[in-house]
């Protein structure tokens, strides 16, 4: 590593206050997706503070900003997310449930430290362009609503991501990786039936249920779930039930559907099929709908020229090393949990051979914290869940990595993970993530054949096209 690259990724120690505190503050005001005015609002301070040019609300999106520094090619954009979930209140630093607040908010999936870990790469880079004035430019990308509103797939709708040369990001995790595979898209819309209320005793017939309609299309999807693909998968959930007097026609009654399939072309033709369930109910009870786009995600397009690249830095840089006192911290909150060899979510679950490496070096996964660098593995993984980061990398080469910032094998949206979010097992990943990063985006800038190789990839990889999961006209809604 060149002494300019080091000076970098060394500056990110020296803003380690500053980034710490940013993440606490995050911490402290957990906010749900695309309600994010706190977060929004400390994240443009800061990049004001730190020298970064700052604009608000972008693609129409009010908690949605980027920071950016420097001028010409390449442009690498480093994404940070802030977004908080709901009934997951936790004070920090317990071994057993502990809300601050009944059913409040609270950091499940680490992004009080996904957003700073970015952040503080972009700094790095930042730093890296001021001392060697180099062409170039990095953009922070504050992306709220990972958790619920696609923010970045509402901004891939406007194309946002394509004016960039590569985009690079993480994940708090169990886990020391270079993440690879994909995952499964997703769309979610918003049903509102409405009817006509009547009293079900005296004057049924002058009633239309809502609650009906909402029942008739729950069981339409039911036997249309025969007939797709292995692949495809539909949720719902009632929002709006229409009240709780059985003795009056429900006027009123909400569902909401999630469908999944594992290409997004295949997941907008599945909603298609839902939607015409939904008319079909409404025409069965003489009822009329309100039909409401809330979001949906590409599936995720793997670079494997930036992960190799992501990995080599990775091994120079190191994974976060831990005191006993981290150590027993982390055993008791382990206990807490049950212990399944392989957790979810693992990368060597997809390739054998690394399955049983890895076995052997955590004990079979009872280690409290894992203290290793997965070793690459074959990026045909595969994931159920879903992430709008997969509508970022079908517009510009884009790679993740993953770094240990809570106790292994614990699952993730658990107030075990928003116990932790506070340690300092959770900062040394974030910073650890953010030299990673910054590495990274540094050989981008100066490596043409390293950006030119993932662009090549990543126009293979994306022939096909970008089929995007927003619909035409729709606004991001914070449910």
């Amino acid at each position: 590593m060149c002494d300019a690259k080091q000076n970098a990724v060394d500056a990110i120690d020296g803003l380690s206050t500053i980034l710490k505190t940013l993440a606490d503050e995050i911490w402290e005001h957990p906010e749900c997706s695309l309600k994010e005015q706190f977060a929004a609002r400390r994240y443009c301070e800061t990049l004001e503070q730190l020298g970064f040019q700052v604009e608000r609300g972008l693609g129409g999106i009010e908690t949605a900003f980027s920071g950016t520094f420097g001028s010409g090619r390449p442009v690498i954009g480093i994404l940070g997310e802030f977004d908080a979930l709901s009934g997951l209140s936790q004070a920090a630093g317990e071994t057993a449930p502990k809300p601050l607040k009944p059913g409040g908010n609270g950091h499940g999936c680490g992004h009080n430290l996904l957003g700073v870990g970015a952040l503080a790469a972009a700094c790095a880079v930042k730093r890296y362009l001021e001392e060697t004035r180099s062409e170039g430019t990095v953009i922070f990308f504050g992306c709220p609503g990972e958790e619920g509103g696609s923010a970045k797939a509402y901004l891939a709708r406007e194309r946002l991501w394509s004016s960039l040369d590569a985009a690079l990001s993480w994940h708090p995790s169990t886990v020391n990786q270079v993440r690879t595979g994909t995952n499964n898209s997703s769309i979610q819309v918003l049903y509102k039936f409405h009817g006509v209320a009547s009293h079900a005793a005296g004057s049924p017939e002058l009633g239309r249920s809502a609650l009906d309609a909402v029942e008739l299309m729950n069981i339409g999807v039911q036997f249309l779930r025969e007939h797709t693909t292995d692949d495809c998968r539909i949720h719902y959930a009632i929002l709006n039930s229409g009240g709780i007097s059985p003795n009056v026609v429900q006027s009123e009654a909400e569902v909401l559907y999630m469908t999944r399939a594992n290409r997004v072309r295949d997941c907008v033709k599945l909603q298609e099929r839902v939607d015409k369930i939904a008319a079909g109910a409404a025409m069965m009870t003489e009822t009329t709908y309100d039909r409401v786009f809330i979001d949906g995600t590409a599936e995720v397009l793997p670079n494997n020229t930036l992960e190799k690249a992501l990995y080599r830095n990775f091994e120079q840089i190191g994974i976060p090393t831990h005191t006993a006192q981290e150590l027993s911290f982390a055993r008791a909150l382990r206990a807490t949990y049950p212990v399944e060899e392989t957790p979810p979510g693992i990368g060597a679950m997809f390739d054998d051979e690394i399955a049983d490496a890895v076995r052997k070096k955590t004990g079979n996964m009872t280690a409290p914290l894992n203290d290793f660098l997965m070793p690459p593995y074959s990026g045909t993984g595969f994931v159920a869940g879903s992430t709008d980061l997969g509508d970022v990398s079908w517009l510009t080469p884009t790679a993740q990595i993953e770094v240990v910032s809570w106790p292994a094998g614990c699952p993730g949206h658990t107030w075990q993970v928003v116990s932790c979010g506070k340690s300092t097992i959770a900062y040394k990943g974030m910073l650890c993530a953010g030299k990673v990063l910054a590495a990274t985006a540094i050989d981008l800038l100066t490596d043409p054949e390293l950006l030119k190789a993932a662009r090549a990839e990543f126009q293979k990889k994306s022939a096909s096209g970008y089929v995007c999961p927003i619909e035409d006209g729709a606004v991001p809604i914070a449910l």
